[in-house]
């Protein structure tokens, strides 16, 4: 029998008590606690599954760590026997890892709220020191030299700096969105970090996440490096075996387009951009697509110590592309050479809608397992944490050799319960017509993708930003214009029209589990759980101002819709459905088409006329605590 962990205090109820007085804030905390009992959810635990995420690779190549994120712990894989040997228990979720640079030492993330960086003595496999840094660490790299370790922390958007020595935190430094994955680039003088998420509004010509660099040195910002339009869902990042180039795994949307059909990668391609470590500067951006059939939804990447292979794994279609890497640096050369002539764009500026451009340089290989994540070049093997399927799969990459999959299993018995098997139904891209893209595709984690989208159901030329599905079930109707009366009718129109493809009932269903099951994470702006002073000023003004009256009940929606001027083009005079602010702290950007980049913009430059609450006459500072209460949800 599955044995299920206790559920962790919320504390975002007593965050709430300021707005919602004590009985709100126990319904609310009776519907978290029925909604962290689910099992499956990302913010839901489970001891029945491992979950694993990310792999780190002992100085002596003889052991293979791996981060099971829902069981808490951290399994060693001997790579001779190809066995699980042990495994040492963790205080709470683990996210990167990374090891000290003689190797004595493991240092792993505690990728929840009140985030930790736990020190594992290898030797003896047992946890010998934690200390706190920021918010959902998700990432963890050390110099070479072993003296500093620096932390992504993704909800704070902040890079921590520490002395290994002293676990002290020296520095801190701010990112654009959701850091999720760093690497150091040749003599560690910079710091190449991946933002998860486009930063600023939606409704530009432009909108794309990109990579932040970091002067190690001075520990300040040196760069910032833009990657195409469209670029989004940031997961992997690897730097070349000489620290000359970088590569990053990313979705590249396509969503200037309506969403009419999937061929040819028309909504979403999946990507691997190539960056310049020297220069800071993009090289370019190839598609791990083929024509007819997509790649979706790449996430860690990994080089063989050689040099000589580059290796993706893509989560969607659980397969490993192998790339050979001095082939491909080639002909981007080549391509970078080419000029474009009057035929149309070639040259360079074609690589990015190239679906054929890695033909003969790559190889698709197929796992045993589902949902490969973080990656592990060991020798000719490669080793993937196959996250639904609770294994590390291992194939080997040099073509001289046939291509078998295996998988090291973790130790999940029994059946997989419909909230898991939903998550794992909603990153699946078998699900979809090519396999393009799957529904966590626009959706990663279960929110959005910050990006606008033509979806035709309300129409043609009018596109929208994408929500985060978190309590969709619970705020019906569902979309922004609320046209699908209920998330259930949404999840199952979602298959049809945006996968393209006909599916059964049990899986809808699943699905529809598993979005029940997700949980709210506690907001970064909380100081120690509660709101701020500044915060709970605000919470006095929400009522003030009549935010209340329809952001109202302990999910902040009346679950009414409402012209507030704000229509334009083919939406003006339309209603809009009242969203949850629940995590509102997490979906910028904001208004049905992304026009506002932050809480502050909603209540200022988008509410001229105090139809969308009554905030003209507000001075500064209540709109600073205003959108600090809105923000602490």
């Amino acid at each position: 029998m599955c044995v299920r962990k206790a559920n962790r205090k919320f504390t975002i109820c007593v965050a709430r008590m300021g707005c919602l007085g004590l009985a709100g804030a126990i319904i609310l905390c009776l519907i978290l606690s029925e909604l962290s009992a689910r099992v499956g959810g990302p913010e839901t635990d489970s001891a029945c599954y491992g979950g694993p995420a990310s792999l780190a690779v002992g100085v002596d190549r003889r052991l293979l760590y791996v981060a099971e994120t829902a069981a808490e712990r951290i399994a060693v894989i001997d790579l001779q026997t190809l066995e699980k040997t042990r495994s040492v228990a963790l205080p709470d979720r683990p996210g990167g890892m990374t090891l000290s640079a003689d190797g004595t030492r493991l240092y792993v993330t505690g990728c929840v709220p009140e985030g930790t960086v736990h020190e594992i003595d290898v030797k003896d496999l047992r946890l010998s020191k934690t200390w706190r840094v920021g918010h959902s660490p998700s990432a963890i790299v050390a110099s070479a030299d072993g003296s500093t370790l620096y932390v992504c922390n993704r909800f704070d958007n902040i890079v921590s700096v520490i002395d290994a020595a002293s676990r002290e935190e020296t520095a801190r430094v701010s990112v654009v969105r959701e850091p999720i994955a760093a690497a150091l680039g040749a003599d560690g003088a910079r710091l190449f970090v991946a933002n998860h998420l486009p930063g600023g509004a939606a409704d530009r010509e432009y909108s794309a996440a990109g990579i932040t660099v970091i002067d190690t040195a001075r520990n300040r910002t040196a760069a910032f490096i833009p990657l195409p339009n469209g670029s989004t869902g940031l997961r992997g990042i690897c730097a070349s075996p000489d620290g000359k180039h970088i590569y990053v795994t990313h979705i590249l949307a396509r969503y200037q387009l309506p969403t009419t059909q999937l061929e040819r990668g028309w909504m979403n391609t999946n990507a691997l951009s190539i960056i310049d470590a020297a220069e800071c500067g993009l090289v370019n951006t190839v598609l791990l697509d083929d024509v007819d059939l997509g790649a979706a939804n790449p996430w860690g990447v990994a080089c063989s110590s050689d040099g000589r292979f580059l290796c993706v794994a893509q989560a969607g279609t659980h397969e490993v592309s192998v790339i050979d890497r001095a082939r491909l640096h080639a002909k981007l050369e080549r391509s970078a050479g080419e000029k474009s002539g009057s035929s149309g764009v070639t040259g360079a500026a074609a690589v990015p809608n190239d679906l054929s451009y890695l033909v003969g340089l790559r190889r698709r290989l197929s796992l045993a397992g589902n949902g490969p994540r973080g990656l592990a070049v060991v020798g000719g093997r490669v080793f993937a944490a196959e996250y639904f399927s609770d294994s590390v799969g291992v194939i080997d990459i040099d073509p001289a050799m046939r291509h078998t999959p295996r998988s090291i299993a973790l130790g999940a018995e029994g059946s997989m319960p419909i909230e898991r098997r939903g998550e794992s139904l909603f990153n699946d891209a078998r699900l979809c017509f090519q396999m393009w893209q799957s529904c966590a595709s626009c959706h990663p984690d279960g929110r959005a993708d910050g990006l606008n989208w033509d979806l035709l159901n309300d129409g043609i030329g009018n596109a929208k930003n994408t929500k985060s599905l978190l309590l969709a079930h619970r705020t019906p109707p569902a979309m922004i214009t609320g046209v699908r009366e209920r998330a259930e009718t949404a999840v199952r129109a979602g298959i049809r029209h945006i996968q393209f493809a006909q599916r059964p009932e049990e899986d809808a269903r699943a699905i529809d589990a598993y979005l029940l099951s997700m949980t709210p994470v506690p907001s970064p702006w909380l100081r120690e759980g509660a709101l701020s002073g500044s915060a709970r000023r605000g919470a006095v003004l929400f009522e003030e101002a009549g935010c209340a009256s329809c952001h109202a009940t302990e999910l902040f929606t009346n679950l009414s819709s409402y012209d507030v001027g704000l229509g334009a083009g083919r939406d003006e005079g339309r209603l809009f459905d009242t969203p949850a602010l629940v995590e509102a702290w997490r979906t910028a950007p904001y208004l049905f088409d992304g026009r506002a980049e932050a809480i502050k913009d909603v209540l200022t430059t988008h509410n001229p006329d105090d139809r969308h609450g009554a905030t003209k006459d507000l001075t500064e500072q209540e709109i600073d605590d205003l959108a600090a209460f809105v923000l602490s949800q």
